[in-house]
């Protein structure tokens, strides 16, 4: 079958012919027909997560799909050939960029009803993002106040729709041509990345989702209240995350060095720095199905490609370029 894969790390994405999937007892075959493209195929394409992801080559990218099961598994009760799903695959079985992909019965779920099969691949791994980050994690209640970097990319135009409906007053940051699309989509303050400091202009505020690191996150740490949290996908990793993902003790001591200094920055202004991981849950996707077809939420799709298109896909969202979510599209 025909699938988008690299031979290495730091390798260019090729097409190849992939062997066809094998289904376990608990995975459910699907036929793709969109899969979502994220900075995170660029960055495992990179080699920054070989130490705590090991993959074999050819390794087949992707992470978001939404297709048609073809096939089940002996153990999988609850989906069955013909049913629309969406899913982002657990990280022992991403390879989303392939006419088809087995995945475990309980990373997927019945796709929303109410959107298009592309606009339905868009969701599982920003969404997931967002809902681990201020409901799981960050408890987000009515009446605090959020600030979401890069509201206008893939993780942010979800984390400001989803944070607006808990109630939250919505901060983000964000380009001059991106300003009316993240006020539409609910920001209530948008800073210009680009010519405004959000330092400055922001205090006292209860959770930040960072998906930028470095400097940012540094300077994210200072706009919180006491006790306030920032919640940081870009890094650096944290002990408790080591710990979570039963890393070796060497990888483990290298973790907790590499967070150091940013840990020790939160605790002398009395705040937390964690990092997230986002994890596969059919479960979760279930409840932001119901959700988008509630218009609670509603897919923010920059772009679409053609599937024969997916390397120029993942250059655009490497770059930088657009806003919204880029999906590629099956024939």
């Amino acid at each position: 079958m025909k699938a988008y894969a690299v031979s290495a790390f730091t390798g260019p994405l090729e097409e190849i012919d992939a062997a066809e999937p094998r289904v376990g007892r608990s995975d459910v075959l699907v036929r793709v027909r969109a899969a979502g493209v994220n900075v995170l195929d660029e960055k495992i394409r990179l080699g920054e997560f070989r130490q705590i992801l090991p993959h074999a080559f050819p390794l087949v990218l992707g992470h978001d799909l939404a297709g048609t099961v073809i096939r089940v598994g002996a153990d999988v009760r609850g989906l069955k050939p013909g049913d629309t799903v969406y899913g982002r695959p657990d990280d022992q079985h991403i390879g989303t960029f392939a006419e088809r992909i087995a995945v475990p019965e309980s990373d997927l779920a019945i796709a929303p009803a109410s959107v298009d099969i592309e606009a339905a691949a868009s969701f599982p791994l920003v969404a997931l993002t967002a809902w681990q980050a201020l409901v799981e994690r960050g408890r987000v209640q009515a009446g605090q106040k959020v600030l979401i970097h890069g509201g206008a990319g893939g993780v942010g135009s979800l984390a400001i729709q989803l944070a607006k409906h808990l109630g939250a007053t919505v901060a983000t940051t964000a380009g001059s041509a991106s300003a009316q699309f993240v006020r539409e989509l609910g920001a209530d303050i948008v800073i210009d990345y680009r010519t405004e400091d959000f330092e400055q202009q922001l205090s006292g505020f209860d959770l930040v989702l960072d998906s930028i690191g470095g400097e940012n996150l540094e300077k994210s740490l200072r706009i919180l209240k006491p006790g306030g949290r920032a919640i940081g996908i870009a890094g650096p990793p944290d002990p408790q995350f080591a710990r979570d993902a039963g890393l070796n003790p060497l990888v483990r001591l290298a973790i907790r060095g590499l967070s150091a200094k940013v840990r020790r920055q939160a605790r002398k202004l009395g705040v937390s720095y964690e990092f997230l991981f986002m994890r596969a849950s059919g479960e979760q996707l279930r409840r932001i199905a119901r959700l988008v077809d509630d218009g609670v939420l509603r897919p923010a799709v920059g772009r679409v490609l053609p599937f024969d298109q997916t390397a120029e896909a993942l250059r655009l969202v490497a770059a930088g370029e657009g806003r919204g979510k880029t999906v590629v599209s099956m024939p």
